[in-house]
């Protein structure tokens, strides 16, 4: 497979994404923005974090052996350890990071999608499939109605936003709300999994919210105009046009969003299916008896 990626910075301090690859695999996370204003029981901070959970799936998932599930889940409990005796991970205030990955296993694709990350598949004849988990969307409905309402950058704005972050908090990697991955390993026991048979992928996209936004948040471009941009012009492209629509709209009037310009990060995989060998008629010199000439003789 052939990995192209790209990451950009939203209007926070740091870039919260970030994107890991192998001969064999992907790793994209988009780690969840904590308001300046909320407490946070890590003293290391969510790009931290999600480097940490990065580097460490993109090692696990190199075993064939185990299951995607089983590696997000080693992931989690691993990274637990390497700051459990400094920070209070007790909390709801603690990182955490939305998942999408991908690994090439012999003839199989398999894939895992955690939240709102987005996984887009093209599969040829049998077109385009979209993965991802929205159940964020499901909860809290009052407090992100409030929080999508503009404008964007007024001290008003980031006031609502903290009060829905708040809430979900509560709601994070319990039944009945939504899993993210942050310090419950059982949270890789809800990711949506699955496997494709390789030689039907022509390639994939694994975006974060910030990178898919053109598609499912604006409306301006569908997923088959989203794939060629990527295969065009590749990944910093797309977040080149990401961003000139949000300029163009940057109190978030005509699309209401949490901040004006999220960070975005998209990585774009393009796989060459083996050529099926020529056939004799297609190259005469093979597969039949060559014929010999001797032009010197009568």
């Amino acid at each position: 497979m052939q990995v192209s990626m790209a990451s950009a910075q939203g209007v926070g301090v740091a870039n919260e994404d970030t994107v890991h690859a192998s001969p064999t695999g992907v790793v994209v996370l988009d780690g969840l923005s904590a308001p300046k204003d909320l407490p946070m029981g890590c003293i290391h901070g969510t790009p931290w974090f999600v480097r940490q959970l990065g580097t460490s799936l993109l090692n696990l998932i190199g075993d064939n052996g185990v299951t995607l599930r089983e590696a997000l889940r080693a992931a989690i409990s691993g990274v637990n350890d390497l700051h459990r005796g400094t920070c209070a991970l007790d909390q709801d205030a603690v990182p955490a990071s939305t998942v999408a990955l991908i690994r090439e296993r012999g003839d199989a694709l398999d894939y895992l999608v955690l939240s709102d990350n987005v996984l887009v598949l093209d599969l040829g004849d049998e077109g385009i499939r979209t993965i991802t988990d929205k159940r964020v969307e499901e909860v809290a409905g009052e407090e992100m109605h409030a929080a999508l309402r503009g404008p964007t950058g007024t001290p008003e704005h980031a006031a609502r936003v903290s009060a829905l972050v708040t809430v979900q908090r509560h709601l994070r990697n319990r039944p009945g709300g939504y899993w993210v991955a942050a310090t419950n390993p059982a949270a890789a026991d809800e990711a949506i999994t699955g496997t494709v048979d390789l030689a039907q992928v022509r390639q994939v996209a694994l975006l974060t919210d910030g990178a898919s936004r053109l598609v499912d948040s604006f409306d301006v471009l569908s997923w088959e105009q989203l794939l060629d941009l990527l295969c065009t012009e590749g990944p910093a492209a797309l977040i080149a046009r990401t961003r000139k629509a949000e300029l163009a709209d940057p109190v978030g009037e005509r699309w209401p969003r949490f901040k004006r310009s999220d960070d975005a990060t998209a990585a774009h995989v393009r796989f060459f299916q083996p050529s099926a060998p020529p056939s004799a008629e297609e190259h005469p010199q093979r597969g039949r008896p060559r014929l010999h000439t001797d032009r010197g003789r009568q």
